[in-house]
């Protein structure tokens, strides 16, 4: 699907967003890796939290309006970011790592298994040996299906327009997606209403499936469920695994 229409939403939503942070900076530390390669850097909020504490970060990205917002925001930021333009499962950088990460879901962007097999493929090409991988995704716990829903979602503008995002939501447990549609409601200073409508798949992952996909590249890997290094649990907000050859 075509990111780029889903651009400026994402980083009205998760410009704040900080949990994983903190997670990637000590990951980083723990395995003395100066040199990072960040798969979906989307618009560049981890990449750029990384770069700050001095890290030199390769944000890999496939949407070119999430680049060019990523580019911006590192600039602002006054953070070195090497962005990238590319497709995590083919791309060629000549060069390997000693972490390589895909923060907050981005693997959920691998909807077939020839995708996810390719992108394996990619990160073994560009780790170092002895290197890490590291990622994180969603447990697969949905709300109300097929319900337009409010999840708090309000942006007040200083003209005083503001923008609503309602949700409606259909899984596919057979195929293991999710398919979410945002509506954007706008209402202008004068009050007038104006509707956007944008869609997001997302395919989804138990934490076994993703354990057997990691063999069978020869991946060894330890499982959390949050980013505090908990165990994984049915209740855990997360998926959080660190993977070795």
């Amino acid at each position: 699907m075509n990111y780029d229409s889903l651009a400026e939403l994402y980083e009205r939503q998760y410009a704040n967003y900080r949990d994983d942070i903190a997670f990637y900076a000590r990951l980083a530390e723990r395995e003395q890796a100066q040199d990072i390669l960040e798969l979906g850097a989307g618009t560049g909020r981890v990449s750029v939290a990384l770069a700050r504490r001095g890290l030199n970060i390769t944000g890999l990205e496939l949407s070119p309006e999430m680049l060019e917002r990523g580019k911006a925001f590192a600039a602002k930021e006054n953070a070195n970011v090497n962005f990238v333009l590319g497709d995590m499962t083919e791309f060629k950088l000549e060069r390997q790592f000693p972490l390589v990460i895909a923060p907050f879901n981005a693997l959920m962007h691998l909807y077939t298994i020839s995708d996810q097999d390719r992108a394996l493929e990619m990160v073994q090409a560009h780790l170092e040996p002895n290197g890490a991988f590291a990622f994180d995704l969603y447990q697969p716990k949905f709300g109300l299906e097929g319900v337009l829903r409010h999840e708090g979602e309000t942006f007040l503008e200083a003209d005083g327009s503001r923008l609503d995002v309602f949700v409606l939501q259909r899984i596919d447990r057979a195929a293991q997606m999710a398919f979410t549609t945002y509506f954007l409601d706008s209402i202008s200073p004068q009050g007038n209403l104006s509707r956007e409508v944008l869609e997001l798949q997302q395919r989804y992952f138990t934490r076994f499936e993703v354990e057997r996909w990691l063999r069978a590249h020869g991946f060894r890997a330890e499982f959390h469920g949050d980013f505090d290094g908990s165990r994984l649990r049915d209740s855990s907000p997360h998926i959080v695994v660190i993977a070795r050859v």
